[in-house]
């Protein structure tokens, strides 16, 4: 355990060892987060965080959850800020009692929001923080565990760019423009009206045509000067 949280009746400290060198201020505060990182991150980028879900994969629920009668669940989550992720957190959850299965299979709150609904205060275990440069963006992770009576969670947060911290609202801004302008371009295959006609399908007097394009004004004259002369020929006939 790489954290320590201790308090009395005249100060609280929180202790945060074999951390990077590098970690800021505000990385700190999200890396001891005790399952509000949600509510600690719209606080930094005043706008709501939603959680939106990649998958969820549970044990069969036969019996109500128990200590003898389980209920696991791997699951990951985006939580996305302005239609930008802001980190990606992969958990494994076991649930021996009924009512925090309630609240988090079938009311679909998520871990924290669990937490508070049962008015729990969990057991914070920080087990792991790394950085590493990914995409070329600084990545910030770290590996935890809540933990109360008959609700236990393991959680890996994956942070994509630690620049968020810095930048704030810029980052989020300047996210969302560079995502606008790697959407592909859709073009169309219009061709100009006054492309001379060359082949296609065969008209009445075996004149050519194209699908889908008006013959130039040079197929016009052409188409004139052969109805003349059929013309011409049932005359002399």
């Amino acid at each position: 355990m790489i954290s320590k949280d201790s308090f009395n009746s005249a100060s609280t400290h929180v202790e945060l060892s074999c951390i990077p060198e590098d970690t800021t201020g505000l990385e700190r505060i999200m890396l001891a987060a005790q399952g509000d990182l949600q509510r600690l991150m719209s606080s930094f980028f005043a706008r709501p965080i939603f959680i939106e879900l990649v998958y969820a994969n549970g044990s069969a629920r036969l019996k109500p959850a128990s200590p003898e009668h389980p209920i696991t669940q791997s699951r990951q989550v985006h939580l996305v800020c302005a239609s930008r992720i802001v980190c990606t957190a992969t958990s494994n959850v076991t649930i021996t009692n009924p009512d925090f299965e309630r609240l988090f299979l079938d009311d679909k709150y998520p871990i924290g929001q669990t937490f508070r609904k049962m008015l729990r205060h969990p057991r914070f275990s920080l087990l792991d923080v790394q950085t590493q440069v990914v995409s070329g963006k600084r990545e910030l992770r770290r590996t935890y565990t809540l933990e109360t009576e008959g609700f236990l969670c393991e959680i890996l947060e994956v942070f994509p760019d630690r620049d968020m911290f810095v930048r704030g609202e810029a980052w989020l801004t300047e996210s969302k423009l560079e995502l606008e302008q790697c959407r592909p371009v859709e073009i169309q295959d219009v061709k100009p009206r006054w492309l001379p006609v060359t082949k296609g399908s065969t008209l009445p007097w075996g004149f050519a045509c194209t699908y889908g394009l008006e013959p130039s004004p040079l197929v016009y004259y052409h188409d004139i000067w052969f109805v003349s002369l059929y013309l011409l020929l049932l005359y002399l006939i």
